[in-house]
């Protein structure tokens, strides 16, 4: 498992871990746990996010993980909602104190929209402003890195066109069958690393035909190609799950997808989420 020790270098030179643990869905209560287990198995990156919930049970995962505090890379994310500077300023010191952490590896501003009104109205002004507040929590060292999460092109140039930080991320939904190949390309235009988060698209590409037959033919399960095509695109790859014996799984993913097979993936066209469409990042609104 070898993509547990592999790394790409953010623009400002902090490094990533390629392959990391999303923990939407896993309650608080079982959030150390689960993060103890990633830990064990040889995992070093733990991603969440104030809207999880389980920011203080990731925390006490982190804090109890056995292992020291630099060689894992935290991140969490800054409600969608919050779009103002004090807000913003002060809902980042309410996630330390929560993870119980002096310090935060990464963190992002969860969505360009509150999610109530998502790809809806304006609200340039307030990411500014609370990117204002992740640019001056950077310099003064609490957070390592700091990104966005769902962003369009336009959400980009508006932070970048008036911050004095590029984002060094954007966590996007990217999967086989949603490659926003536009803006993977563009991100890596300006330098920013692109985090996969639902690799595996929350689940529905364990029902999809075309992909089991070709993780056949590999010899993996259908999320361990859904992964590897993720890292292939030279995105973070995030899935989430609770479960070590998954855990493993998803990091067993050393092997190649030839250029052919990662075209037809590419141009697959595969968005729907069943009844999970009513989240918002899979709705699209």
């Amino acid at each position: 498992m070898s993509i547990l020790t592999e790394r790409y270098n953010l623009a400002n030179g902090v490094e990533i871990p390629r392959l990391g643990l999303g923990t939407w869905f896993i309650d608080d209560d079982k959030a150390a746990d689960a993060v103890r287990s990633a830990v064990e198995i040889g995992y070093r990156h733990i991603d969440t996010a104030q809207a999880y919930g389980n920011e203080r049970g990731v925390g006490q995962g982190i804090r109890t993980a056995g292992v020291p505090r630099s060689d894992l890379f935290v991140s969490t994310k800054l409600a969608a909602e919050i779009k103002d500077y004090d807000t913003a300023a002060a809902s980042i010191d309410e996630s330390l104190d929560r993870l119980g952490l002096e310090y935060v590896d990464l963190m992002l501003i969860h969505s360009p929209q509150p999610w109530a009104d998502f790809r809806g109205g304006d609200y340039a002004d307030g990411n500014r402003a609370a990117w204002r507040a992740l640019e001056e929590a950077h310099t003064a060292e609490k957070l390592r890195a700091i990104g966005v999460s769902n962003f369009l092109e336009a959400d980009l140039e508006n932070i970048i066109d008036s911050g004095t930080v590029v984002p060094h991320v954007n966590q996007l939904l990217v999967h086989v069958g949603n490659t926003p190949t536009d803006l993977l390309k563009s991100c890596d235009d300006r330098g920013i690393r692109v985090q996969a988060y639902s690799p595996i698209a929350h689940g529905q590409m364990l029902k999809n035909s075309f992909v089991a037959e070709m993780a056949k033919t590999y010899g993996v399960t259908v999320p361990q190609l859904c992964i590897r095509y993720t890292l292939q695109l030279g995105t973070v790859s995030l899935p989430k799950t609770a479960n070590p014996d998954h855990m493993r799984a998803n990091a067993d993913v050393d092997f190649e997808i030839s250029d052919v097979d990662m075209a037809d993936l590419r141009n697959m066209e595969a968005r729907d989420y069943g009844d999970d469409s009513r989240f918002p990042v899979y709705s699209g609104k």
